[in-house]
């Protein structure tokens, strides 16, 4: 039994009325892993524009499994003193990680924002010493389009971010740094600016699919009407 576990910010936990990239995701495994897995972590909401909270269960297809470690507005820096308790509990072996554009937005700069990766990965293996991560870069949002010292921040974490990723890879617990989302648009693929709709779901768990069939062949190669 293999378990996966999502961890991520808003883009991740999704909000009211959507999918989410993690129903995405788990029709894909379905589809395409050749064996047995579940979806795992601590929390199984969406996040409620109304109410300002991860209040919500009214997922577009509810009939899934809905957990998850991710949070509205919520950074490696929320996740480092969490994720030791979150793979230990829920006995995760792979993490799908979605996580920086917070931390670099309010929080931290490139720097400190690669020392909470590096943190992160220490707590995950404290855990589970077999643990693997899939971890996608930022993805530059509409704000990086007009604050420049933003959009450089993100650069530079995402070069800090692979430098991470080859430091401490090692070969029982795997770390893989996932492409870009082939052909993501802010302008086609998000709502807003920053938050996937649908194709911008499907491109997301594209790269996690691609990426771990290339470097781990878990699955097969990602196609988006598997839903």
């Amino acid at each position: 039994m293999l378990r996966f576990m999502p961890v991520g910010d808003s883009q991740t936990i999704g909000s009211a009325g959507e999918h989410t990239w993690r129903y995405r995701m788990w029709q894909h495994l379905r589809a395409t892993y050749g064996g047995p897995f579940r979806i795992v972590g601590p929390r199984e909401t969406l996040y409620d524009k109304a109410t300002e909270s991860p209040d919500s269960y009214e997922y577009a297809e509810p009939d899934f499994p809905q957990a998850h470690l991710a949070g509205w507005g919520e950074g490696w820096i929320h996740m480092v003193p969490l994720i030791r308790d979150a793979v230990r509990a829920h006995r995760a072996d792979v993490l799908l990680v979605s996580l920086g554009l917070i931390d670099l937005g309010f929080y931290t700069n490139a720097e400190q924002t690669a020392e909470n990766v590096r943190a992160f990965v220490a707590e995950a293996r404290a855990a589970n010493p077999r643990i693997r991560v899939a971890v996608l870069p930022v993805i530059p949002n509409v704000r990086a389009q007009s604050d420049e010292p933003f959009a450089a921040a993100v650069a530079s974490f995402n070069d800090l971010l692979a430098k991470a990723v080859a430091d401490l890879d090692e070969p029982r617990s795997s770390l893989l740094l996932v492409s870009p989302p082939s052909g993501y648009d802010i302008l086609l693929d998000t709502y807003d600016g920053t938050h996937p709709n649908e194709s911008g779901e499907h491109r997301i768990t594209e790269a996690f699919a691609e990426a771990m069939y290339q470097v781990w062949d878990l699955g097969e190669p990602y196609a988006a009407d598997s839903d």
